[in-house]
């Protein structure tokens, strides 16, 4: 009887060791590092509690043990190891160390996201839309009429990215004025801000900056990519004056727009300058896409280490399987440093060129993340060029970014470390 008692505690403590956790290894052993972004959120979705392993073989995900969880995640292609509960505790054990620079995170609720984008066709595509739909992620799709009419405070978090704020169209008049999509995007936005009660496109967009700018102040995530960055500060700073040129709204600029500019309003930037030439593609000098000298070949950006248990927000920003990430243009390709107020954080940069490419800041109750260029694994994307199929870049570190922003928000507030 004795035997048979001491195998049965034997078979029970063994059953009780065995399968107990699931592992999302995020360092090089991970097949599809973008899937596994959209597995945890499926987890997330059951109503199930994950932890984000900072800094542990590149931010893995661990998560309490369901077949079901291993099923999916097998479905998705997506690498995933069962470990004991002696393993998981030896894990967490080796994280809490006080000398490690690793922290968990505990990821608790479903973000509910949404991404600016206008209805009509225009002739590119938007890297976050392409990997939340390849990650399996859900959004919605919101413009302007939704954020007017106060729709913003139902989402977690906001994405912007080839968008102009400034009422100028992105500067494309000058390439493709007579282009029909040019044409009808400019009819739908005189179209939009008359009906809205708005004489110009301009007045539109600071009415929608603004309306974005109360929804970080309440708690919001705003991640923004491309030319939607500096054109969101641009706005900021130019309310009230005119900055566009007759082509843009029928009138010509204030004069003395540059001296007018109120950099006090901005979330990320100061002391820029305006573009006032409708002939040049870009904003302002924010952007150093016109003045870098770096070759296709040289372009790599630096992602900064924070410690993981003191700077918690900007390491679950910058998780990644490798720290030198490659570069990619955009209308906005970088920032320039000596224009970032010094209360925004640089989180990647181009040290050797002297300019910032990933950055974030808080705002009220809210943060706000913005990362320079246009598609992570299209180096120079033109307009009319195809999306990126991300098939074919399932481990790509320029991504996991974007990704970083999009489960930021279901991560538990800890308490302010004294």
């Amino acid at each position: 009887m004795k035997k048979i008692i001491a195998c049965i505690v034997l078979a029970l403590l063994f059953k009780l060791s065995f399968a107990t956790y699931l592992l999302l290894p995020m360092d090089d052993a991970q097949k599809n590092h973008l899937k596994a972004y959209g597995a945890t959120y499926w987890i997330l979705q059951h109503e199930v509690e994950v932890s984000w392993l900072l800094n542990y073989r590149g931010g893995s995900f661990l998560v309490k043990y369901a077949k079901v969880f291993q099923d999916e995640c097998n479905i998705r292609g997506v690498s995933c190891e069962v470990i004991a509960d002696a393993q998981a505790s030896a894990i967490l054990l080796d994280i809490a160390d006080p000398e490690a620079n690793m922290d968990e995170v505990k990821l608790i609720k479903v973000p509910k996201i949404a991404v600016y984008s206008p209805k009509n066709k225009l002739p590119w595509d938007d890297a976050v839309t392409l990997v939340l739909s390849y990650a399996e992620i859900p959004y919605d799709i919101v413009y302007d009429e939704e954020v007017l009419t106060g729709l913003l405070p139902k989402y977690d978090w906001l994405h912007m990215h080839h968008e102009d704020f400034t009422g100028q169209y992105g500067k494309f008049w000058a390439n493709y004025k007579d282009a029909d999509w040019f044409k009808e995007d400019q009819r739908i936005s005189e179209e939009t801000a008359h009906k809205l009660g708005y004489e110009k496109v301009s007045q539109l967009k600071l009415a929608v900056v603004k309306k974005i700018r109360d929804f970080v102040a309440g708690g919001g995530y705003l991640f923004a990519m491309c030319s939607a960055p500096d054109s969101y500060d641009v706005a900021l700073a130019a309310e009230g004056v005119d900055i566009c040129d007759v082509m843009f709204d029928g009138d010509p600029m204030d004069p003395q727009a540059q001296q007018k500019l109120d950099y006090t309003q901005c979330f990320a930037f100061t002391n820029f300058k305006i573009s006032t030439n409708p002939y040049e593609y870009e904003i302002s000098n924010i952007d150093v896409t016109q003045t870098r000298k770096v070759t296709p070949q040289n372009d790599f950006f630096t992602l900064f280490d924070f410690s993981a248990k003191w700077d918690p927000v900007p390491s679950m920003l910058c998780q990644d399987h490798t720290q030198i990430v490659k570069g990619f243009m955009g209308q906005t390709t970088a920032f320039d440093k000596k224009l970032i107020k010094s209360s925004t954080l640089i989180m990647g940069e181009n040290k050797s060129a002297d300019e910032a490419r990933y950055i974030h800041g808080e705002y009220g109750k809210g943060m706000w993340t913005f990362l320079g260029g246009h598609d992570p694994e299209d180096y120079q994307h033109f307009v009319y060029d195809p999306p990126t199929d991300l098939n074919l870049y399932p481990n790509s570190p320029g991504y996991r970014l974007i990704l970083n922003n999009v489960l930021f928000p279901a991560a538990k507030k800890k308490k302010q470390k004294t």
